[in-house]
């Protein structure tokens, strides 16, 4: 069985020093603009660049020291794995067909390397040669992964989230942002919007103790009910609408369940400072929210119920992370490349029926659309691409608080504007294209290993990683927090 681990497909000849070293020249023939080759000789993550062979211009060679054993190997030609059908090949698991090459002397005269010399190749080249631009043909690394690693990785990371509190998510210092139920829509939507916050707990007054959150995707409720109505949203109906009005279903009454047919949450999901990260977790993924707020309701002197901090999937990630940074190797399943693991949602290919539709959206696309398929496909955010599925933007569900920017919503028709407008508004006129606040169009490989994703999305602000293939930016598919999570925690 090859591919099963780096080493798998390499078994030294005990009758050789295993310090040797073979120079072995690796020829593809059959053309193309860019060749790369990968193989168990780089654990299938590095692909070295090939050169064009002077004099023959479909043919691209390199030179690599290939210890003596049993190799398998593979071409990337021009973002397509291939193999040579004039070399010795073997077939594997899913399909996947690798050629083999045994290395010996007469490959290239009988010139040998002590452990000393450079391992990968004698040729010059400089280190953005060996780069990981692709991702491994299919099959080809899922068998990297077992599940034995898996079960031990998850254990792991459980234990740790068990042991821990919410306690410890608390900031030395900061601000958390709360809005009375008594505000008027409009100051709410503004308020998010300066704060620079997708969400915010809710506080009763007259009850004494907070009663849920509002959130983007209120506001996006908010706009898709007032447009079905026929009216232009106007600032006067904003400020006659309290948030109160709104959770209490006195404004819209047609909202018993979100588009996804999931029934709108109004019950407020909140958690103690001495409740385990790992409770926090699932609070956040059971209910589907983006943040729970961490509420000290057992005050010494009987005071109000204090707001300590809105706990999120990033924060606890990062306590992940830290704990496990100088300790990595106790985890298995860090060093896999994502395309090799059940992980995030991922652009169907031809033939695939099984998967479900991956939501994308052209930059032409009305605002109106846009809104209407985070509620119906119930995703919080959809990638904005062009003709060729490369990747321009992404609109997310707190994008819509960019609207009270200059109080555009007074202003537009949610089928009038298109993404691209709707984003221009939240952008800052001297901020490059595609960034806001400098966390827009957050991208990833599918070779990249999954501690690189963690570490990624354990970023204040980056809740989702657009997986591109490597040169086109075309879309392959989607990692979101919640993804990670419900990986780690099975």
């Amino acid at each position: 069985m090859f591919g099963s681990n780096p080493d798998s497909g390499t078994h030294t000849n005990s009758g050789l020093p295993g310090n040797i070293f073979f120079p072995t020249r690796f020829v593809w023939p059959h053309g193309g603009r860019r060749v790369f080759l990968s193989g168990s000789f780089t654990g299938w993550t590095e692909h070295i660049l090939m050169s064009p062979m002077e004099g023959t211009p479909t043919a691209f060679q390199v030179i690599c020291n290939l210890t003596p054993g049993y190799h398998q190997y593979k071409f990337n030609v021009d973002g397509e794995w291939r193999y040579d059908e004039h070399q010795p090949f073997v077939s594997g698991a899913y399909g996947v067909v690798n050629n083999v090459r045994i290395p010996r002397e007469s490959d290239i005269g009988s010139v040998m390397f002590n452990s000393d010399t450079p391992g990968r190749s004698n040729m010059e080249v400089d280190e953005n040669t060996f780069v990981r631009p692709m991702a491994s043909p299919d099959g080809m690394l899922r068998e990297r992964i077992s599940e034995a690693d898996v079960q031990i990785s998850r254990h792991r990371i459980s234990l740790f989230l068990s042991q821990h509190t919410a306690y410890e998510l608390l900031p030395e210092s900061g601000k958390v942002v709360a809005l009375d139920v008594t505000l008027p829509v409009k100051q709410a939507f503004h308020i998010l919007y300066e704060q620079g916050v997708p969400a915010a707990p809710l506080w009763d007054f007259g009850k004494g103790h907070f009663v849920g959150v509002l959130s983007a995707i209120d506001f996006i409720l908010i706009l898709r009910e007032l447009g079905n109505h026929g009216s232009n949203l106007t600032e006067e109906e904003l400020e006659t609408h309290t948030i109160l009005a709104w959770k209490d279903g006195k404004v819209c009454h047609n909202r018993q369940t979100e588009g996804s047919g999931r029934p709108y949450a109004r019950q407020l999901i909140n958690a103690g400072p001495y409740d385990s990260l790992k409770d926090v977790a699932m609070k956040i993924l059971q209910n589907r929210v983006s943040t729970v707020p961490i509420i000290n309701s057992s005050s010494p002197d009987g005071s109000f119920p204090q707001l300590l901090h809105l706990a999120s999937l990033s924060g606890i990630l990062k306590c992940i992370c830290r704990h496990f940074k100088h300790s990595s190797s106790s985890l298995p399943i860090l060093q896999q490349p994502i395309c090799s693991i059940p992980l995030g949602t991922w652009v169907p290919k031809i033939g695939e029926s099984s998967r479900p539709p991956f939501a994308m959206l052209r930059q032409n696309a009305t605002l109106a659309a846009a809104l209407s398929l985070l509620v119906q496909a119930d995703v919080s955010s959809v990638p904005i691409v062009d003709d060729s599925d490369s990747l321009l933007d992404i609109y997310s569900r707190s994008d819509i608080t960019s609207l009270a920017k200059d109080r555009a919503y007074a202003q537009i028709r949610l089928d009038e504007m298109n993404i691209h407008q709707a984003l221009q508004l939240g952008q800052d006129a001297n901020s490059p294209c595609g960034v806001f606040n400098g966390q827009r169009c957050q991208m990833c490989l599918s070779s990249d290993p999954l501690h690189k994703i963690m570490e990624r999305l354990s970023n204040p602000g980056v809740r989702r990683l657009v997986i591109v293939e490597a040169g086109s930016k075309r879309v392959q598919g989607i990692i979101t927090l919640s993804d990670v999570f419900r990986f780690l925690l099975g």
